[in-house]
């Protein structure tokens, strides 16, 4: 149910630890960091004391009046957060920047290399301590959201026991303060007073009655507390022509410098994107000096990048390398690369921000509208593929996903049935009884042969004689496996009710016991 099996790196407080050391001060002072002269961050050593986040600035300082007060600065988050970075990617090369005091990569690389997730958080742990001078802490488990709260433990969570580890968890941890999700911390304090106290708890209400009552941001929220990550895009094969890159004549070595390239390669990179119906979620920033020295960082992004999205990250990262990095010479050449694309579907533009098109266009926006408010799999599209009955060929693949089929429509499917499909197929199949010229239940021999030829059917208890049939098709698959075997046969019958209504039925005998299946127009 979990995603990707994903191993996080976390250094805790990391906005106060970075303001600590930019300011130079000793690592165990009290500080904290405010916001409109709220505490939106504190140090250990300031929790000791009585302070906590939310706390007005004066509460905070009658708790502990040591306290240092720094200001929220992004910027200095990113760039003090890079010799970090660059210690986790000496042991575990394609690390994904989430956000500053936090990286995140597939876990199969380290673990497989160290023998073991827990020898290979230990090897993290202590090498980040020793390079970069800053305690960290690692996590693993299926998907980031799971990863990034097992991290705040210390723990190792077993490959699909996601939803176990996050049942008991307090539904605060939805509420992360680094993210900076606009909505959250309302929608927890409202889950709180209906009495959902725990992840679990939430993630047993049921999906479309979270929708209904809470609106799209809930439903996100409710698929991690469920282990379910929120959807991840398709991915696509980005073309090299959507790369942009600037070379700097003069060399740029001054961080004010650096963020005067970063708007505008940004905004040619979105445009770019745009003019493909393109957008960004894992961004590549790259980086040459005039000496030839390489630099590359990646930055995962939860939801598809704006251009002041953009130019935030690259500002961000040339801000580190400049500052923290021992380069002999100042960058000449700036490339941004985008890892990773999805549909631009996947923007919720705003109403100016672009010219709406034709109606095809209108109506995909609709439709990842609806998906925002009741989930990715609100909406759906079936994709036709290989299979032997009705069900097993259609895949419902969620709006804006690559359209791919389950199995290799061109592939020989023994049994399968011939065309005409039925026009509507259960979803339960409903039980039906096939009666024989004595009223005797038909059945079918080992050899796929109808015991008998069918003359009556009861559906619902109402009887209708069979005007005409065809089949019975063989079903025999996975006959090696007994835990996965099905063997069943497929009766197709036309039927004329007592009123003279013909209706053509796709039956299926599972069991012993046959069952409505499919309905032909």
């Amino acid at each position: 149910m979990g995603g990707v099996r994903t191993l996080t790196v976390w250094c805790q407080d990391w906005p106060v630890v970075a303001a600590v050391a930019a300011a130079g001060l000793p690592v165990a002072v009290p500080a904290a960091i405010v916001v409109g002269n709220e505490v939106v961050h504190c140090s250990a050593t300031a929790r000791a004391e009585g302070v906590r986040r939310g706390q007005r600035k004066r509460a905070a300082q009658g708790r502990c009046p040591e306290l240092v007060l720094f200001e929220d600065d992004p910027e200095r988050d990113a760039r003090v957060f890079e010799p970090v970075a660059a210690a986790v990617e000496e042991l575990a090369p394609g690390i994904e920047v989430v956000r500053p005091g936090l990286v995140a990569l597939p876990a199969q690389g380290p673990v497989g290399f160290f023998g073991g997730a827990e020898a290979a958080a230990e090897r993290l742990v202590d090498h980040v301590a020793a390079v970069a001078g800053v305690e960290a802490q690692v996590g693993v488990a299926d998907g980031l959201f799971a990863a990034t709260l097992a991290a705040h433990r210390g723990v190792i969570v077993p490959a699909g026991r996601v939803v176990d580890f996050l049942a008991p968890l307090g539904i605060a941890e939805l509420d992360q303060p680094a993210e900076r999700l606009a909505g959250r911390a309302e929608l927890v304090d409202l889950l709180r007073r209906l009495g959902l106290r725990t992840l679990g708890a939430f993630a047993a209400v049921p999906e479309r009655d979270v929708a209904s009552r809470f609106g799209g941001q809930a439903v996100l929220a409710h698929r991690l507390a469920r282990g379910v990550e929120e959807r991840a895009h398709g991915r696509r094969r980005v073309p090299v022509e959507l790369s942009v890159t600037q070379e700097l004549d003069p060399p740029v070595d001054r961080v004010d410098a650096a963020a005067f390239v970063a708007k505008g390669l940004a905004e040619r990179l979105h445009a770019g994107l745009v003019a493909r119906g393109l957008a960004c979620t894992r961004l590549g920033i790259r980086a040459t000096t005039e000496n030839g020295e390489e630099l590359s960082r990646v930055w995962r992004c939860a939801d598809p990048l704006t251009p002041q999205g953009i130019s935030d990250r690259v500002r961000w990262q040339l801000d580190g390398w400049l500052t923290t990095t021992r380069l002999t010479s100042g960058i000449g050449v700036l490339r941004l690369d985008p890892e990773e694309v999805v549909d631009a579907a996947a923007l919720q533009l705003g109403l100016l921000e672009q010219d709406l098109g034709d109606g095809a266009d209108r109506a995909a926006r609709a439709l990842v509208h609806v998906q925002g408010l009741l989930g990715p799999e609100a909406v759906v599209t079936p994709v036709l593929g290989g299979g032997r009955g009705p069900a097993d060929r259609v895949r419902f693949v969620p709006w804006g996903d690559e359209r791919a089929p389950a199995a290799d429509p061109g592939q020989p499917w023994p049994g399968r049935l011939p065309a005409p499909s039925p026009a509507t197929v259960l979803v339960e199949p409903a039980r039906v009884v096939v009666l024989d010229e004595d009223g005797a239940d038909v059945g079918v021999t080992g050899r796929y042969e109808l015991t008998a030829p069918p003359r009556r059917v009861l559906v619902d208890g109402r009887p209708a004689e069979v005007r005409g049939w065809a089949g019975p098709w063989p079903v025999d698959e996975r006959w090696w496996d007994a835990g996965a075997a099905n063997r069943a046969a497929r009766l197709q019958v036309l039927t004329v009710a007592g009123d003279g209504a013909e209706q053509a039925f796709l039956l299926v005998r599972v069991g012993g016991r046959w069952a409505v299946e499919g309905v032909y127009d």
